[in-house]
């Protein structure tokens, strides 16, 4: 519930940033009808007891690279209802979740309809709220089983995934607005490029060592905690997955819009370009040109990457700052989207954009401010299907724990009571008008 002192600071963050009086307040900007509003989950970060999972195991060996267990998480595998009723008192018409294949299929062929009716009444349940789903099939974590094989390593892989996705997809697709085969296949690409530290890189490599040796393989892959030399043989398989996937989920409706989101930087060159050229062909242009023959495309981002010609260059002085030191930069989004249509040619679903912080004022800067920016570039011709911003809940952000906060909403971890923030109502405010 959003109290009126929220209410009030929200509509004040808002004007602020749009260098508006309150007597000015209308709808001066509109989105086009039928324009998504949203926010984002994923199954691992606020279920909970995703036991059957590979991550659930990385975290649970020693040593583990992961800060914390992700435990209950938030618990969103029990109070889903009261997080999609948090999306719609928010104001917004779109929720996106995963489904989690490990939950789904625990053992290999072994398909749970207790677990296929769960995520069925959660589609029905944003169908009854008048929320679109959008529903991601792999956010990352994949069932233990599926690791210890080799994981996206596996020249099984795909075969293995499409024949789940096609389970899913009969029991689930009908109610599904836009499905996403995968989210982010490309970021260990991204932290390859940024560099983790050769310590943290060490304790990723014993720790599936020890994963290995749990589950009595000789290599245990998981997709978002994989050894960087692992990463360029992991890519044709995955996006061979992909593919399949497509083929999959389309055997079961075939008018289902099928994409897969990415991790992007808004890649800006100072002077020489040769730097930035060179870093789009490694994080992105395999994945943007198997998009090319997807329904849509779903752009992820949260922060801009600046090159000149020796390479990336540090956040400039003076910078707006996210919990890791990143900067946030609110055109970044727009320059995003812009270059990721420019490659595809396809539509644009902005499946995630946010930032991690304790201070909900700069959240409430950015919503509206980059929310503009996106609606230049969409005025210039892009083809934009709506926003769903990361994330509606803090949760569980994978190694760094419980630690980094992107939600609109709070969670008391012992009571679980989930708290609107000022910017819940700074961009329920906007979905609501359809327009900044």
């Amino acid at each position: 519930m959003v109290n009126r002192r929220t209410m009030l600071a929200a509509t004040a963050s808002l004007l602020a940033a749009r260098g508006t009086s309150a007597q000015d307040v209308k709808a001066t900007r509109s989105f086009p009808a039928g324009f998504l509003w949203g926010a984002a989950t994923a199954g691992h970060q606020v279920e909970g007891n995703n036991v059957a999972s590979d991550l659930w195991l990385l975290e649970q060996v020693k040593p583990t690279v992961f800060a914390e267990p992700s435990g209950d998480a938030v618990n969103s595998f029990a109070l889903w209802p009261r997080d999609m009723d948090l999306a719609k008192g928010i104001g917004l018409n779109s929720y996106r979740f995963s489904i989690e294949w490990s939950r789904i299929e625990p053992e290999p062929g072994q398909f749970s309809l207790a677990m296929l009716d769960h995520y069925k009444a959660m589609i029905e349940g944003c169908r009854e709220r008048g929320l679109a789903p959008i529903v991601t099939f792999s956010h990352f974590t994949a069932p233990r089983w599926f690791a210890a094989r080799g994981g996206w390593l596996n020249r099984d892989a795909p075969a293995l995934f499409a024949a789940y996705c096609e389970r899913a997809a009969r029991h689930l697709s009908k109610g599904i607005a836009y499905a996403l085969t995968f989210n982010e296949p490309n970021l260990m690409r991204l932290l390859r490029s940024v560099g983790l530290p050769q310590p943290v890189q060490a304790l990723q490599r014993e720790m599936l060592a020890a994963a290995a040796r749990a589950t009595g393989t000789p290599r245990f892959v998981s997709a978002n905690a994989a050894n960087f030399d692992d990463v360029d043989g992991m890519l044709p398989v995955m996006i061979a997955a992909h593919q399949a996937a497509r083929v999959a989920i389309k055997s079961a409706r075939g008018d289902l819009p099928v994409g897969l989101s990415l991790a992007m930087f808004d890649d800006q060159a100072v002077g020489d370009p040769t730097a930035r050229d060179r870093a789009r062909k490694d994080l992105y242009s395999d994945w943007l040109e198997v998009a090319k023959r997807d329904d849509f495309f779903g752009v992820q981002n949260y922060e801009p990457a600046r090159y000149d010609a020796n390479g990336r260059l540090p956040p400039p002085p003076g910078a707006k700052l996210n919990w890791n030191g990143a900067e946030v930069y609110a055109p970044s989004l727009a320059g995003a989207v812009r270059y990721a249509h420019e490659v595809t040619q396809v539509p644009i679903l902005v499946t995630e954009h946010g930032v991690g912080t304790d201070d909900d004022t700069l959240r409430c800067e950015l919503i509206p401010t980059a929310l503009a920016e996106l609606r230049k570039v969409m005025d210039a011709g892009v083809p934009v299907r709506g926003y769903v911003h990361w994330s509606l809940l803090d949760n569980f952000e994978w190694i760094f724990g419980f630690k980094p906060r992107y939600g609109l909403v709070s969670v008391d971890r012992k009571t679980f009571a989930r708290t609107a923030k000022p910017s819940a109502s700074v961009l329920g405010a906007i979905a609501r008008r359809n327009g900044l």
